[in-house]
């Protein structure tokens, strides 16, 4: 995305939220201009959170991550084991590790999570307990996740740095087979997604923009939102009901079941 079309977004985004996300699919850390883009974000108040897999995690980076426009760092650990089974993690952890240090030292109010989003992949119990052994010894801390991930997700490290590990899950494409019609989802009413080209999709899982709601260099951000297709995706969420062909392909949806039958529940017989 270009630092000028970034800007208006930006900009467009303050009366809407106080919060924008680097995400959605692509590397934060990869974009040459990375550190202007948050320089804007700073400027107009917007905190931002972030999710990286950390590889790219060098000095003028690690400086860059100082910014105090950044309220959350998400590091997603599994990353480098699915994608270099046979490397050696231990440099990369250790500059990982060494930014943490540091950000506790410096930026005690910044938020880093450190993700172990694999379970029920194959070998990830194994890789898991050695990568939480590695960041035991790295931070020189001593705690101990639940057994059973559904009861407790997140765990405290230290300072205000957590582990928090989550299911495996993939990315929805129009290919899947349909799942259900009915479910709940966060999109359009917690947040929406940017593609670098500017499409607007309802949700952060939508990296192809299947549902391509505008674009919001040829429209304002506002009237995007309040479309009537984005109005009938938003108003089928809060009634249990799946109106986009991709959402009823999502497998990510069932984590929000019990949304779903909530709603179902609250919802007057006429409906």
């Amino acid at each position: 995305m270009e630092p000028a079309h970034f800007k208006e977004i930006a900009t467009a985004a303050v009366p809407l939220t106080d919060v924008v996300c680097f995400h959605l699919m692509g590397e934060p850390l990869l974009h040459p201009q990375f550190e202007s883009y948050l320089n804007v974000c700073a400027a107009l108040r917007l905190r931002v959170e972030l999710t990286t897999n950390g590889y790219l995690l060098d000095e003028s980076r690690a400086e860059a991550l100082m910014n105090p426009a950044l309220s959350q760092i998400n590091f997603s650990l599994q990353s480098f084991e699915s994608n270099f089974p046979e490397r050696d993690n231990s440099l990369y952890l250790q500059r990982i590790f060494h930014f943490t240090e540091r950000a506790l030292r410096e930026r005690p109010d910044l938020n880093i999570t450190y993700r172990l989003w694999n379970d029920g992949a194959a070998g990830a119990r194994v890789t898991n307990d050695r990568m939480i052994e590695k960041i035991r010894q790295g931070l020189g801390a001593d705690f101990k996740p639940d057994e059973e991930i559904h009861r407790r997700k997140s765990v405290h490290i230290k300072g205000r740095v957590y582990l928090h590990r989550d299911v495996r899950f993939e990315w929805p494409h129009p290919g899947q087979p349909i799942r259900s019609t009915t479910g709940f989802c966060h999109g359009l009413s917690s947040h929406i997604g940017i593609l670098a080209d500017g499409t607007v999709v309802p949700c952060c899982l939508d990296k192809e923009g299947v549902v391509n709601l505008g674009n919001c260099g040829s429209r304002r951000l506002s009237q995007i939102i309040n479309s009537s297709r984005a109005q009938a995706i938003y108003k089928g969420f809060r009634k249990g009901i799946l109106v986009e062909d991709l959402c009823k392909r999502c497998t990510f949806i069932s984590r929000f079941d019990t949304n779903t039958h909530r709603s179902k529940k609250a919802m007057p017989q006429s409906l």
